[in-house]
C-alpha cells in the first residue's frame, strides 16, 4: 500500500472500530478515497492482525452488501484464489482480516496511480483465466439465490440497449460513439449465447497479486450472472496481445468456454464505459459526477 497520511477524521475512524470490537493502532491507519460507494481504510490491531475496513458512502448500497457477502460465503471454498472473509458486517462497517498479495495497482492521495502487476504478464494472465474458469463454472442458480442480478444473453442484451436510451435522454452522446454502441447492441455475432456467474470489474484495483500471480479478488458489489466478457473486458483493454491470449488458454483448460468474437465483443464492451458513469451519475445526483459523465460522453 502507497503511503499516505493518517485521515483528517482518524479519531471517528478509530471510534467506528472500537464500537464493533476493532482495537486499532492509530498511526497504522491510512485510508483510500477513490471508491465511489465504500471507503476503504487499512489499519493493525494491536493483536498484530491487519484489517481491511470498508466505510459505506450512502445508505442504498448496503443492500447490494448484503448480498455481496452472502455471495463471498458461497464462493470462498470454491476458489483457488483468497476472497473476503467478512468478520465484520453492520449497517457502519464492513471489516475482513488483510488478504494476501499485493494490490495490483494502488491510488496515492494526490490522485497518481501506482502500478504493482505487469499487464504483459503470461503468468499474472494464466491464473488470472484460471481463476475466471473456476468462478464461471459455479452454478448460476446457486448463485442467482445469493440476491445478485442474474440476466439471460437477451436480457443482457436488452439492458444494455435500456442504458444507452436512458443516458442519452439526460446527456449528450458524441455521435461517433453513439454509432459504434447501437451497432455493437445490432450485431448477433458480438453475443454469447450463455449466461454465467461473473464478478463484473476486473481490473487491478480489484485484484492481489504475490509475485506474478494472482493471489486474491476484492469488491464483488458488481456480481452478476450475465454476459461472460464482463471479466475479460479489463485484461483484453489492458493486456497485449499475447497475455490475453494466455488468459483465453487457461480459462479454456479449466473447462471455460470461448466464444468466437469474445476479444472483439471485449473492446466493445469497454468502449461502452462511460454509459455506466452516465448512469452512476444519475444515481448520485451529484454535479461533479454529471460534468465527469458528461465529459465521457461527448469527448
Amino acid at each position: 500500500m502507497t503511503e499516505t497520511p493518517p485521515p483528517a477524521d482518524l479519531e471517528e475512524l478509530l471510534a467506528l472500530a472500537a464500537d464493533h470490537g476493532l482495537d486499532l493502532v492509530p498511526d497504522s491507519l491510512r485510508t483510500e478515497e477513490v471508491g465511489l460507494d465504500f471507503r476503504v481504510a487499512f489499519a493493525r490491531a494491536r493483536d498484530g492482525q491487519r484489517w481491511v475496513l470498508r466505510i459505506p458512502r450512502r445508505a442504498e448500497v448496503l443492500p447490494r452488501a448484503a448480498i455481496e457477502g452472502r455471495l463471498l460465503a458461497l464462493l470462498a471454498p470454491r476458489l483457488d484464489v483468497a476472497v473476503p472473509d467478512w468478520r465484520i458486517s453492520t449497517e457502519r462497517l464492513i471489516a475482513y482480516p488483510l488478504l494476501p498479495g499485493t494490490p495490483g495497482l494502488t491510488v496515492r492521495a494526490d490522485g497518481a496511480v501506482d502500478w504493482h502487476v505487469d499487464m504483459a504478464s503470461t503468468e499474472f494472465a494464466s491464473t488470472l483465466g484460471a481463476f475466471i474458469a473456476q468462478l464461471h463454472a459455479v452454478d448460476p442458480v446457486e448463485a442467482a439465490a445469493t440476491g445478485i442480478p442474474a440476466h439471460t444473453p437477451a436480457q443482457v442484451r436488452e439492458g444494455w440497449r435500456a442504458d444507452l436510451a436512458r443516458v442519452a435522454e439526460h446527456f449528450e452522446i458524441a455521435p461517433a460513439l453513439r454509432e459504434r454502441w447501437e451497432s455493437w447492441l445490432a450485431e448477433d455475432s458480438y453475443w454469447p449465447d450463455r449466461s454465467v456467474l461473473t464478478h463484473g470489474e476486473i481490473y487491478p484495483g480489484h485484484t492481489l497479486v504475490q509475485g506474478e500471480r494472482l493471489s486474491a479478488v476484492l469488491d464483488w458489489t458488481t456480481a452478476a450472472v450475465g454476459d461472460p466478457a464482463r471479466d475479460f473486458m479489463f485484461h483484453r483493454a489492458g493486456a497485449p496481445p499475447e497475455a490475453f491470449d494466455a488468459a483465453l488458454a487457461a480459462y479454456t483448460d479449466g473447462g471455460g468456454t470461448v466464444h468466437a468474437r469474445l476479444g472483439e465483443h471485449c473492446e466493445e464492451m469497454f468502449s461502452a464505459s462511460p454509459l455506466a458513469y452516465g448512469l452512476y451519475a444519475l444515481e448520485t445526483g451529484e454535479q461533479q459526477h454529471r460534468e465527469a459523465a458528461a465529459a465521457a460522453l461527448a469527448p
